[in-house]
Formats: structure tokens, C-alpha cells, sequence
């Protein structure tokens, strides 16, 4: 999968935006035309956004584009413009307030013509799909599972918690008078299962403090310790926050592979299933849990410091 640790969200009404964005250390970039962009401003933002991904270098990153959602005049001519435009340039569109399959699939047929049209390979750019109302989250499932091109679920939680009305005014912290647990708890696990039960990645919404990287840190590895994989970043200073929260220690890195590497060693070489490595014991399960710490581990880019010696006889 597509290392995405930090998904930095940039207006395409911007042209200086869209330039900075370019080099900073975001593993996605998503070039908005929706909630950050004015009704006045979508034209010109397509065809800024269109610029900057057939002349911008965005090297290392996901490269995609946030269109408006389907309850607005303006969805059909995003895709169309922006694909039709640097198709051969993008990674994925990102839909949002996505409510059912149905839209999805629309999205994906859409994307078909337009890509069977211009010569495009059908099927290669990718589908995110944000959950930001209550019928989304409760249709997650079948939305999930909607089209081949999905490759992740993402939370918008600004528009979800206007959506339940829940009371408050701040995006990303709990809400006022709710002392016990965690009010997102539901929502983010409903989320995540339903990615996983599909294979799709799983990212967090946005955390509006953008001067609050205590807050952010705090919050992004609530989802991180969940086991998502990633969190918007709204301002250039979030995005190393997100990709330090999101990435593996040093030493659970190490862990990891030394577990892959033991284990792989004794199931071959010895062919026993469940085995010391120092005093704790492995087995296929711990191996499945080291295979996730480690994939994290190496979509960060991070070194081994570390490496298994076979016992000697």
C-alpha cells in the first residue's frame, strides 16, 4: 500500500499553496476544490490544479485531488477537467460526504469512460471515499466494498459531528461535558473495520489547532494506536508530527523484523512453530503482528539497527 502518514490538504485556488506544497515531506498531497475553495473559485482551481500536477514535481508523494461531492453542480466537471486534464499525473480522486456504494460506483464508471476516452489504463487511478454524515457511517460497509479502485476511508469530522448533532465547535478534541471515554471511539473503530474487512487503508480527519502540535501529536496517536494509518495535516508544521506518530519506534521496528527473521529461521531450518526469541515466546500469530509494525517500519524508510544470529549448535 501507498505510505500515507500524512495527507497534507492543499487549495487549488492557491498557486503559492500548490508550489510549497510540492516540497515539503507529506506523503500525500491532496489538491482541494472542495470545502477550501469559494463557489466563485472551482473553475479557476481546476485548471491551477490540472498546471500543477502536469508541471509541479511531486516526487515521493500521493498525488490526489478532492472534488466536490455529489449534492453540488460542480462533481461531473471536476473529474472530467482534472482527469481529461493530468490523468497520467494522479494517483486517486477523493470523493467526499460519500452516503452510499451508489456514489462510488458512479465515480468509478465515470472514471472508466473518461480513462477508455483518452487512452488512459482503466483502472489505475484510485478512489478515497470520506465518511462525514451518519448515513455514511452506517453504510461504511457497503461502501467499502463498492469498487476496486478504493484504496482508502477517510473521517471528515467536522461535517460528521454537525451531522449527529453533537454539541460543539471544536474539530478534533472532545466535546464539552463528555467526561467518560472517547467520543470519536465508535466512529473511528466502525471506520477502521470496515477498511480492513476490504484491505483499504484507514486515515483521521483533520485537527483544526493547527498551532496545538501537542494536541495534534495527542490526538493523531489515538488513531495511530488504533491502527490507522494516517492523519490530514492542515499546515506545513503538522505534517512531521504525523509522520513521526504514524511510523514505528526505532526499537518496535527492530523488534519486528528480528521476530520475521527468528521465526522464519526455526519454521525452516528447525521446523518448530512456536519458539523463544530471548525470553519471549513467538508463534504465526506474533509473526502477523510483527508483519504490520514492520511494513510501517519500511514505508517510513526506516533502517535495521539490529539482525538475527541463528543459534550455533
Amino acid at each position: 500500500m501507498r505510505s500515507r502518514r500524512s495527507c497534507l490538504a492543499v487549495p487549488g485556488s492557491s498557486p503559492r499553496f500548490l508550489e510549497k506544497a510540492q516540497g515539503l515531506a507529506a506523503d500525500e498531497v491532496f489538491l482541494d476544490l472542495e470545502d477550501s475553495v469559494a463557489p466563485l473559485a472551482k473553475e479557476s482551481a481546476r485548471r491551477n490544479i490540472v498546471a500543477a500536477l502536469r508541471e509541479g514535481d511531486w516526487s515521493g508523494k500521493v498525488r490526489v485531488v478532492r472534488v466536490n461531492d455529489l449534492g453540488t453542480q460542480w462533481t461531473y466537471r471536476d473529474v472530467i477537467e482534472v482527469v481529461e486534464g493530468a490523468g497520467e499525473f494522479l494517483d486517486c480522486l477523493m470523493l467526499p460526504k460519500v452516503e452510499d456504494a451508489a456514489q462510488v460506483v458512479w465515480l468509478d464508471t465515470l472514471l472508466t469512460q473518461i480513462e477508455k476516452a483518452n487512452g488512459l489504463p482503466v483502472g489505475r487511478i484510485g478512489i478515497e471515499a470520506q465518511i462525514e454524515n451518519a448515513r455514511g457511517l452506517v453504510n461504511v460497509d457497503a461502501i467499502a466494498g463498492a469498487s476496486p479502485r478504493l484504496e482508502t476511508l477517510v473521517f471528515g469530522p467536522a461535517d460528521f459531528m454537525a451531522s449527529i448533532n453533537m454539541r460543539t465547535l471544536v474539530v478534533g478534541e472532545q466535546p464539552p461535558g463528555y467526561t467518560e471515554g472517547d467520543a470519536y471511539h465508535y466512529i473511528l473503530m466502525r471506520i477502521l473495520m470496515a477498511a480492513r474487512m476490504h484491505d483499504l487503508q484507514a486515515i483521521d480527519g483533520p485537527y483544526l489547532a493547527i498551532k496545538d502540535l501537542d494536541g495534534y501529536r495527542r490526538v493523531a496517536g489515538r488513531s495511530a494506536a488504533l491502527g490507522f494509518d494516517g492523519k490530514w495535516v492542515l499546515h506545513p508544521t503538522q505534517v512531521e508530527a504525523a509522520n513521526e506518530v504514524f511510523s514505528p519506534s526505532q526499537e518496535d521496528y527492530d523488534h519486528a523484523e528480528l521476530i520475521l527473521d527468528a521465526y522464519a529461521y526455526y519454521t525452516t531450518v528447525e521446523r518448530r512453530g512456536a519458539v523463544m526469541l530471548g525470553d519471549e515466546m513467538i508463534d504465526e500469530a506474533s509473526r502477523k503482528m510483527a508483519l504490520v509494525v514492520a511494513a510501517k517500519g519500511r514505508a517510513a524508510g526506516l533502517p535495521r539497527t539490529s539482525a538475527f544470529t541463528p543459534p550455533t549448535a
